[in-house]
């Protein structure tokens, strides 16, 4: 085509906002679209599934800490993005959903016939995303984008979705080569008098806690800067673990579901809770009962106070904390608090040294050995990532995991799209149950050459519902898998594979980080949990 089209001024305005890198599958009303990135300099990874580009969109977006657009076509594809950006509505990630639509003539559920056409195909993704909006017009395609790339990082960051029809896609462009687009990010600050009275409450406590949630990734430096001057201890939610250095003194890690670090949260006079709404897994599945005072710093409205009577401060962590940092007074360290920390993760780990988890620890100690410091890892929903939550020393890389929704088959997509953004290598590890969510992507990795180190735990089925199962029923139904030989699989796509041991998997998986490609390492293991705490009475 000689003319600028509709999909020419999507691009055009991907690049005037910042993006790079791009991710999606095309699809016959996309093609308009997928045509216009050959005439950019937009960088395009393609997925196997849709669901797969969307979790591989939303690994990127936690990288990178940036928008990124995943463009996909109508209908099925658009469709099949949903648990992906649940997923990220859940783990507050910045994707910008871009999908066609059926021609605008179609539009308004005139039920023509169209291909893929849905009634209303927008009404789908509006509980999911923050924003989502259809353009009718090529002159409206800038401003839209710049709207939901602006919403998407206004705190608390999340995903957004914008669909064009076909056929403004693919016709003439009525605005000129677009070349910058203003857009500016909502910055919401404390109010003065709930910063006064926080600040008084922390004052007086005498043995205040933060609790550190996903919300205060974006606000390391002042977490480190305001616990430091409270000598407050800092436990971090599954959601937010690297936001406080691991090995800190102050550092009382994530163990969530055991008692005692439930009763150490709710034995705080004062409990500063930063960017987590307390959900089931924070609060140990409904168990924490906090005796002391709570403050809630949160940048979702609606997350305020829904699980806890609070001071409630709707603000971004990092204004608020800094605003807090400035007005509590500092204390002395006399090495309490640092006491009182060693204290909790020595009975933690008393309770489990009493349940013949040597099997466990062997293996994540392997993988914590064998992954070089600052790498990022993308862990599915399988039983080895449980144990992550609470007990991975993320040592500098970021550690992302799908326990925001919960669905299976995103630690490997994601990986993918992480390693799109990172210079070096990225883990990611499944269970073979998840894994044959993804298992497609393996052509993704070897087209790309992505370096990530595919993990994969096979038990022979859906280990932790076998679990829950027979812990429930006595007996596990519908868990057991027929799963492939994934070596040989991965070989077949021309991906390096190696059968691993428990004994020999710390070398086995050094020598696939020191590739500079794709590699499986196939674990036959049957791991287990450690015991939970919430179904106890006493």
């Amino acid at each position: 085509m000689s003319e600028r089209n509709g999909g020419d001024v999507v691009v055009e305005t991907l690049e005037a906002l910042g993006a790079h890198t791009v991710f999606g599958i095309p699809g016959q009303h996309a093609l308009g679209l997928f045509d216009a990135l050959r005439r950019s300099e937009l960088r395009y990874v393609g997925s196997r599934t849709e669901v797969n580009a969307a979790f591989a969109a939303d690994g990127h977006a936690r990288i990178t800490g940036s928008v990124t657009p995943l463009l996909v076509s109508t209908g099925p594809g658009a469709l099949q993005t949903l648990a992906g950006l649940q997923e990220s509505a859940a783990g507050s990630a910045p994707v910008l959903g871009i999908s066609s639509q059926i021609p605008s003539a179609g539009l308004g559920g005139v039920r023509g016939g169209y291909l893929h056409e849905l009634t209303d195909q927008l009404a789908s993704f509006r509980d999911v995303v923050k924003h989502a909006r259809v353009v009718r017009h090529a002159s409206q395609i800038p401003s839209a984008l710049a709207e939901a790339w602006e919403i998407a990082l206004t705190a608390p960051f999340g995903p957004v979705w914008v669909e064009i029809p076909q056929d403004v896609l693919l016709g003439p462009a009525s605005v000129p080569p677009v070349t910058s687009v203003s857009w500016s990010a909502r910055e919401s600050h404390p109010r003065a008098e709930l910063v006064e009275e926080a600040v008084r409450l922390l004052d007086g406590a005498a043995r205040p806690v933060i609790l550190a949630g996903g919300g205060a990734l974006h606000a390391r430096d002042e977490l480190l800067e305001l616990a430091e001057k409270l000598r407050a201890p800092v436990v971090t939610t599954f959601g937010g673990k690297g936001n406080f250095p691991w090995e800190h003194p102050l550092s009382a890690q994530s163990w969530l579901e055991d008692r005692h670090t439930t009763e150490f949260l709710a034995d705080a006079d004062v409990l500063l809770v930063v960017g987590s709404g307390l959900g089931e897994l924070s609060s140990n599945y409904r168990t924490f009962a906090p005796r002391g005072a709570v403050i809630q710093i949160e940048a979702d409205l609606g997350k305020l106070e829904s699980n806890y009577p609070a001071l409630g401060i709707h603000a971004d962590a990092r204004h608020a904390l800094r605003a807090l940092t400035s007005g509590v007074t500092g204390r002395a360290v006399d090495g309490a608090a640092e006491e009182r920390v060693l204290g909790l993760l020595a009975s933690v780990r008393e309770r489990l040294a009493t349940q013949e988890l040597d099997l466990e620890w062997q293996v994540l100690s392997a993988v914590r050995a064998a992954v070089p410091d600052g790498t990022p890892t993308c862990w599915d929903m399988t039983i080895l990532a449980y144990w992550a939550w609470s007990a991975w020393d993320p040592r500098g890389g970021a550690q992302f995991s799908a326990q925001g929704a919960g669905g299976l088959g995103y630690g490997f997509p994601a990986a993918l799209g992480v390693a799109a953004a990172v210079d070096g290598p990225v883990l990611a590890v499944s269970g073979d149950g998840g894994a044959m969510y993804g298992i497609s992507e393996l052509a993704t990795a070897a087209q790309h050459g992505s370096r990530v180190v595919w993990l994969i735990v096979d038990d022979g089925g859906y280990g932790i519902l076998r679990e829950y199962m027979t812990d429930a029923f006595g007996q596990a139904t519908a868990t057991e898998l027929t799963r492939p030989d994934f070596v040989a699989l991965a070989e077949a796509f021309g991906v390096p594979a190696t059968r691993s041991t428990p004994e020999s998997l710390r070398e086995d998986l050094a020598k696939a980080f020191a590739g500079d490609g794709p590699h499986v390492v196939v674990l036959p293991a049957v791991l287990r949990m450690f015991a939970p705490t919430h179904l106890e009475h006493t």
